[in-house]
């Protein structure tokens, strides 16, 4: 196994690959057919050089993945947006379409020849065209980034926080109560992704997860990119962001241990100040744990890839096909694979 440099993520009904400033999302639309974006991201702080070191990058890193991540999940969700027409205009016959196509017709004939069914789109959108008002996409993205990671902190970071303090009434050791912390903060986040688990969505979504993984394994396995082949490899990669989350609840714990304060305050502020250092960490054991099958990392790597057999599902062949669709778009497998076997 050699490490192709690719990356991925699952959308909604579809599958996002990204190769260097590259990225593809595939999506298979309500009428089946996949429907394909190819762009650049050149990520948060491109220009910084600071972005490259150690430790740092894995802050830069994470950002990329939620902004990048949000755009792609919108941009799939759109197709799925539910188009529901009042009552009276389902009731409508065919006939009375039809005499409001041409009164249409008759006031502008070329409006209705140059937009004959989408009318205030141009091209370039997820259906061939691109909405206006993308300032205000863009600022809604950037505000769900921004909730989502505030309500992400205090969930896991600060909840478990307070939840342990219930046991200072009896322990008195600073240290147990850091554990307990720990133990709370990864038993909720376990607790989460089983939970969201049993939802619908989210079962679609981790099936197409699991077919990003298979795609990326087949790939630095050395093998042809097609549907067979796909279908045969793991479904669990050892730099995915499920295994990248697990090492952020851990290392928490051992960070943690050694930041004791007694002011509650100062705590607190701790458990949003150190979420920068901590994810710096995880990424560089994350990106270890890709490029090397040393045995102590694949047993550190252990518990995420277990976890992975939760948020990874065997994906159908329609999803391996919008893999590998989005992966060609990005990712010349063939001639990489002639390099590197």
């Amino acid at each position: 196994m050699k490490m192709s440099g690719i990356g991925g993520q699952a959308v909604l009904e579809g599958i996002m690959m990204k190769n260097g400033d590259n990225y593809a999302v595939a999506v298979r639309k309500p009428d089946k057919e996949i429907e394909v974006e190819v762009k650049e991201y050149h990520g948060v702080g491109r220009k910084n050089g600071i972005r490259s070191l150690p430790f740092i990058r894995g802050v830069f890193n994470f950002a990329d993945s939620l902004v990048l991540g949000m755009q792609t999940l919108m941009w799939s969700a759109s197709f799925f947006e539910e188009e529901e027409e009042p009552a009276a205009e389902k009731k409508k016959t065919a006939s009375e379409r039809t005499v409001k196509k041409e009164t249409a017709a008759s006031e502008s004939d070329e409006d209705i020849l140059a937009l004959p069914e989408d009318v205030g789109t141009e091209a370039g959108s997820p259906h061939g065209t691109e909405k206006k008002g993308s300032a205000a996409e863009t600022a809604m993205m950037g505000g769900t980034v921004i909730l989502s990671v505030v309500l992400a902190i205090a969930i896991f970071m600060v909840l478990p926080m307070f939840a342990a303090r219930f046991f200072e009434r009896f322990i008195g050791n600073k240290l147990v109560i850091s554990l307990i912390e720990g133990v709370i903060r990864l038993a909720v986040f376990l607790l989460y992704v089983w939970a969201i688990s049993f939802m619908e969505d989210i079962r679609r979504t981790f099936m197409y997860h699991g077919a990003e993984h298979k795609c990326i394994n087949c790939v630095e396995h050395g093998l042809p990119l097609t549907v067979d082949n796909v279908r045969n490899s793991s479904r669990e990669h050892k730099r995915c962001g499920t295994s990248f989350l697990l090492f952020v609840m851990l290392i928490s714990i051992l960070v943690f241990i050694f930041l004791q304060f007694d002011n509650v305050l100062l705590r607190f502020l701790s458990r949003i100040v150190f979420v920068p250092v901590i994810a710096g960490i995880s990424y560089e054991v994350l990106r270890l744990a890709g490029r090397t099958d040393n045995a102590l990392i694949n047993l550190i790597s252990k518990p995420g890839l277990l976890l992975q057999k939760l948020t990874t599902r065997e994906p159908d062949d329609d999803m391996i096909e919008v893999a590998i669709t989005a992966v060609e778009k990005v990712f010349d497998w063939k001639t990489w694979e002639a390099e590197n076997f």
